[in-house]
């Protein structure tokens, strides 16, 4: 798997892992760790691609 590729997939899991918070978020029952635990892991991926850009070299 290329870098690009990889990091593509990181994207689309961190915008699928948001879309997924603020579906939670509608719901008066939403379990308040439980979103807490899918922003933590929002936040994971997203340190991860900034520091897979920051290893790239500018074109």
């Amino acid at each position: 798997m290329s870098m690009q590729s990889h990091i593509s997939e990181l994207e689309r899991r961190h915008a699928a892992l948001e879309r997924e918070i603020e579906t939670a978020q509608l719901h008066p029952s939403v379990d308040t760790l439980e979103v807490a635990e899918m922003k933590r892991r929002k936040l994971r991926l997203k340190d991860e691609i900034q520091k897979l850009r920051g290893g790239e070299t500018m074109h």
